[in-house]
């Protein structure tokens, strides 16, 4: 059904006229149908007509019941007498058709008001009315707090940058942050080794329990104050933490009991320091054995009422035992505890320092009980061992057979200590050094019997660049012979003790020469090498003098060269004039310094020089040190003449004391005193008069 729609709607006053109808009520109310309405077609709904027409205008309500199925049941009066209204009170809709006599209609309507497009700069008549009631009404402006408004989350993740004191700190800020400060999320780790000094019992106690399900790693070591509190708060402890990985008690006062709980609470442990404890006994290592199945650390190194016996059951029962430190353990001359020891091949790292351990226990650790032997090497056919590190120091039942077995048996090995095992000679360290390649830390102090060529050896050997602590201290047959040859040949060094040897100064000029090799930068300095001489008879104030020197010393290729003003004279041609032109040379490169130097510790005497030296050094003041230097230079070199007899010993004196008057004084006043440089590379002492002060 097609229907036209007009510009606009025009009311008029008057009585209400029908807008639609059909054919029989027409023809009731006695009058001809609408223009708009097409006679031979089915009666049905149509849209409301906006064109004008003959009939008055509908003012009554539109929602008839035959558009909306009679859901207005609110009556309809008539507004005068003389209106025709139909019987159920609802007005009639005219429905309209294209064949109206009106053929000028438009077939469009007008856009709504705010739908229309303005000029820029003139609001809307809405917007008008908007802007004075926002104008009237200013909205609340709203305030943010951040904090408040911060996820839980994000406020851990911010508490945890700070330390524990930090946090112990801002829990007294309000009752919230004393919440969040004690949340268990934050003490995961209880790491006491800064604070265990500073802090009470009763805190500490509340942090671990405040952590509780949460606390990975507990290191308390050194809190003895907490003897009481193991013995009343020990069980609530243990019953609150029983996801421990980490647990650390060295030095603590505990007794047995508490241990033993703590232990059957956590059997997640997986490192586990007990040194020094004198209440744990061989019952906790039975506890050990039974609870800790994921055990891969295990100190109790000075635990004198511990013995292998209670070692063995550990070994037994923790598959996954990786480190086992057992300083001063007695019971290792049992052969069936070292050859538990050879079946479980999961050690890397085994210190068995200070016991009484034996060449034939150390055999069996290496090699077991009658293994099969190659007929052309001589040597037992085993797996390899898997130590990185062993620690056999002190034991003085070894000799060259015992720890001639190492050797093609510890390949990873990386650490060795077998200082103060006076028996040893240079055998059974030379066939160590040959088939140890990774080896990186050597240990071999007070073994009298060493020579220099156990020094030739290893610096021949596959070791020799990857080694970086060598310690042959009171080894006083060793000298220069074999240390140069270290040194050349260990680029890698970063300490080296010799005190008590009889090294001289080329050994030190060596190391100095092998350090300037490792290059110079704009970096600050920092120590690559660490060297220990005191006690040596044949090192003197030179050779220490070379290494302060050697720690200051800048290429002259390197140093940054000053700018230079260059001033040109030229005639102008045509003036007749004179033409002056400068020119500066580009601004100097950044200072240089070396990328490694020397700590050296030397006699006491130049002890205090040494190290006020070093300060200057790593600060990068390298101006200072070298004054420095020349100035202990001149001092010793006085000092020595001084003690010389002959002619000229009250000038060689003067000359001491004026050198010692300069090395003891200020370094800030050689920036600003005046003088000329004496002989000995000092300063003269300024004239002091006793005049008046104004002049």
């Amino acid at each position: 059904m097609a229907a036209a729609v007009s510009d606009e709607i025009r009311p008029t006053s008057g009585a209400v006229s029908p807008r639609m109808s059909s054919s029989p009520s027409l023809t009731r109310r006695g009058r001809s149908a609408s223009t708009g309405y097409r006679g031979t077609s089915k009666a049905s709904l149509s849209c409301v007509s906006l064109s004008s027409s003959a009939y008055p205008p509908c003012l009554g309500n539109g929602s008839s019941s035959q558009l909306y199925g009679g859901l207005n049941a609110r009556p309809m009066t008539s507004a005068s007498p003389g209106s025709p209204v139909g019987q159920n009170g609802n007005p009639r809709i005219r429905l309209v058709g294209t064949d109206s006599p009106n053929g000028s209609q438009s077939k469009t309507i007008p856009m709504p008001t705010d739908l229309r497009p303005v000029s820029r700069g003139v609001p809307r008549g809405n917007e008008a009315i908007e802007e004075n009631v926002v104008a009237q009404f200013p909205p609340r402006q709203r305030t943010l707090d951040f904090w408040r408004d911060m996820p839980d989350e994000i406020k851990m993740r911010i508490f945890r940058h700070l330390t524990p004191k930090e946090i112990v700190r801002a829990s007294s800020v309000s009752k919230a942050w004393h919440k969040m400060c004690f949340d268990g999320q934050l003490w995961s780790s209880v790491d006491t080794t800064e604070y265990y000094r500073q802090i009470s019992s009763d805190s500490l106690v509340k942090i671990i329990t405040s952590g509780g399900p949460f606390v990975k790693d507990l290191n308390l070591r050194g809190c003895v104050q907490l003897q009481e509190k193991w013995s009343s708060e020990g069980e609530r402890i243990s019953d609150m933490c029983r996801n421990v990985v980490n647990f650390s008690l060295e030095g603590c006062r505990i007794d047995k009991t508490a241990i033993h709980y703590f232990l059957l609470r956590n059997p997640r442990l997986e490192y586990i320091n007990l040194s020094g404890l004198a209440s744990v006994k061989n019952s906790a290592m039975k506890i050990i054995a039974q609870s800790c199945p994921q055990l891969e650390t295990l100190n109790v190194s000075w635990c004198t009422n511990v013995n292998t016996s209670g070692l063995k059951r550990v070994v037994q029962s923790c598959p996954r035992l990786k480190d086992l430190r057992a300083s001063e353990i007695t019971g290792f001359n049992d052969e069936e505890f070292a050859l538990e020891l050879f079946e479980r091949n999961t050690l890397e790292r085994l210190i068995m320092s200070r016991t009484d351990l034996t060449d034939q226990c150390l055999q069996v650790i290496i090699h077991g009980v009658d293994p099969e032997m190659d007929v052309l090497a001589d040597r037992p056919i085993v797996p390899p061992r898997r130590f990185k590190h062993l620690d056999i120091h002190q034991c003085t039942d070894l000799t060259d057979d015992g720890v001639k077995s190492l050797a093609h048996n510890v390949p990873d090995l990386q650490g060795l200590q077998i200082s103060q095992c006076s028996q040893l000679s240079d055998d059974s360290v030379i066939a160590i050094i040959r088939t140890t390649p990774l080896l990186t830390h050597l240990d071999v102090e007070d073994i009298d019997a060493l020579s220099n060529n156990t020094l030739i050896e290893l610096a021949n050997s596959p070791c020799a660049p990857h080694l970086e602590h060598l310690n042959v201290s009171y080894c006083e047959s060793l000298g220069d012979t074999g240390m140069l040859q270290v040194m050349k040949s260990c680029p890698s060094l970063r300490s080296v003790e010799m005190d008590n040897t009889r090294i001289s100064d080329l050994s030190l000029m060596e190391a100095c020469f092998r350090m300037r090799k490792r290059g110079y930068d704009e970096n600050l300095p920092q120590v690559g090498l660490r060297l220990v001489v005191f006690d040596c008879a044949n090192v003197t104030w030179a050779g220490v003098k070379e290494v302060l020197s050697n720690n200051a010393y800048i290429p002259r290729s390197r140093k940054p060269s000053p700018a230079v003003i260059t001033v040109t004279q030229t005639v102008d041609p045509v003036t007749g004039g004179t033409v002056v032109t400068s020119s500066t040379s580009p601004p100097p490169p950044p200072p240089v310094y070396p990328n490694q130097v020397i700590q050296l510790k030397c006699f006491y005497g130049w002890q205090m020089t040494v190290d006020e030296h070093m300060k200057r050094v790593l600060r990068g003041d390298l101006a200072s040190a070298n004054r420095l230097d020349r100035k202990w230079a001149d001092y010793m070199m006085a000092t020595e003449e001084a003690g010389a007899a002959g002619a000229g010993a009250r000038r060689r004196r003067r000359r001491a004391r004026e050198a010692e008057r300069l090395y003891n004084a200020d370094d800030a006043d050689d920036a600003y005193d005046g003088g000329v440089v004496s002989a000995l590379g000092g300063r003269r002492r300024r004239a002091q008069s006793g005049g008046c002060a104004i002049m």
